[in-house]
C-alpha cells in the first residue's frame, strides 16, 4: 500500500496512528504529498479528485479516501484488537467521538486557512471566532465525557488525541488545557503511546 503523506496533516497522522496500533504500518509506503485549499494539488489530485490528503493506493489498484474510510480499511487488515468496535453501542460511541475529533480538526484547519491563505483585507474575524467557539464547545463536551472513555484505544479516542495534538501544534496560544483537568490528564497519558510518539510532527 502507498499513502500520500504530510507530516503536519492531522488526518494523515490519524491514519498512521491506526496503522501502528494495528501493527501494519510496515506495509505502507509513504508518498510525499501536499494539498492546498487553493491552486494546483497534483500529484494527489490524479488519484483523489478532491485533491485532499490522506489518500491510500491499494495493491490491487484501488484508491481509498478520506481518513475515516482509510482507517476502517486498515482496521480490517489485521487480527488483533479492533479499533472500530463491532455493531452495538460501543461502535456508535466510537464513531461519534471520531466525528467530534475530526470536527475539531476541521474547524482548526479553517481557522488556519483563513489566516494563512486568505488576503488580510478579506479575512473575516467573526467567522474565525465562530470556528474557535466550535472547538471550545467540543472540548467542553469531551471534558465531561472523560470518565466514560473506554480503557482500550478505539477510533474515537485516536481522533480526539490527534485533534488535541493538532491544537498544540497550530494554536498553542489558545491554551486548551485551561479549565479542563480531566481531558488534560487523559491526553498526557494517551500521548505516551508509541503510536503517538512515533507519528509526532516536527517541531514548528
Amino acid at each position: 500500500m502507498r499513502l500520500y503523506h504530510s507530516q503536519t496533516s492531522p488526518y494523515v497522522r490519524k491514519v498512521m496512528v491506526v496503522a501502528r496500533e494495528a501493527g501494519i504500518h510496515d506495509r505502507i509506503e509513504l508518498i510525499a504529498g501536499s494539498a492546498s485549499p487553493v491552486g494546483e494539488t497534483a500529484p494527489v489530485a490524479r488519484d483523489n479528485p478532491l485533491g485532499k490528503l490522506p489518500c491510500l493506493l491499494l495493491q490491487d489498484g484501488g484508491v481509498l479516501y478520506d481518513s475515516r474510510v482509510i482507517c476502517e480499511y486498515l482496521d480490517s487488515q489485521h487480527d488483533g484488537h479492533k479499533l472500530f468496535p463491532a455493531a452495538g453501542p460501543a461502535r456508535w460511541e466510537a464513531l461519534r467521538r471520531q466525528a467530534l475529533g475530526d470536527g475539531i480538526c476541521d474547524a482548526a484547519l479553517l481557522r488556519r486557512y483563513e489566516a494563512s491563505q486568505r488576503p488580510l483585507e478579506r479575512q473575516w474575524d467573526e467567522w474565525v471566532l465562530g470556528q474557535k467557539r466550535k472547538i471550545d464547545r467540543a472540548l467542553d463536551a469531551l471534558e465531561a465525557e472523560v470518565p466514560s472513555f473506554p480503557a482500550s484505544p478505539d477510533i474515537g479516542l485516536i481522533a480526539v488525541a490527534i485533534a488535541l495534538a493538532y491544537l498544540d501544534l497550530r494554536f498553542a496560544e489558545d491554551a486548551w488545557r485551561d479549565g479542563r483537568p480531566g481531558l488534560t490528564a487523559w491526553q498526557a497519558g494517551f500521548a505516551m503511546r508509541p503510536s503517538m510518539r512515533e507519528t509526532a510532527p516536527p517541531a514548528q
